[in-house]
């Protein structure tokens, strides 16, 4: 049972590790050439790990890394596709439970790190064109 524990920690442990997303400086180093390309405004503002409307989709990913989901919307004005950025903040819950049943008992521990659908979504950005048209910050 407490092998069972520490290996279901352990789990838990790596798997909220592995939802940690690199900083836009990470980013700009593996692809620095690309960054090198852009106006000294632009550079600065994807630094700050911000995005600005007319940015394209390569310096989006430098600014905020790769979406979390993307989503297609169509409408009379044509196709957009919307990237989801959700918070990166570790969640997670446990439960243990036990059970009996005649001359058995059974033990189980549960870890979960997600929750709702979006109960962490905190930016959309809006391509149309392969161009930033708009982008839109959840309050909280």
């Amino acid at each position: 049972m407490k092998k069972f524990l520490v290996l279901s920690l352990a789990l838990a442990v790596v798997t909220l590790s592995g939802g940690c997303s690199s900083s836009p400086q990470s980013r700009i180093k593996h692809n620095r050439a690309m960054f090198d390309s852009y106006p000294p405004e632009e550079r600065a503002i994807i630094e700050r790990g911000e995005v600005a409307i007319g940015f394209t989709r390569d310096q989006v990913r430098l600014a905020l890394d790769i979406p979390d989901r993307v989503l297609t919307q169509t409408t009379e004005a044509g196709v957009a596709e919307i990237w989801i950025y959700r918070e990166k903040n570790a969640r997670f819950g446990l439960g243990l439970g036990v059970g009996m049943s005649g001359n058995s008992v059974g033990t189980g521990i549960g870890v979960s790190t997600g929750g709702r659908e979006f109960p962490d979504e905190r930016m959309r950005v809006v391509f149309r064109n392969g161009r930033v048209t708009a982008v839109e910050q959840i309050s909280k």
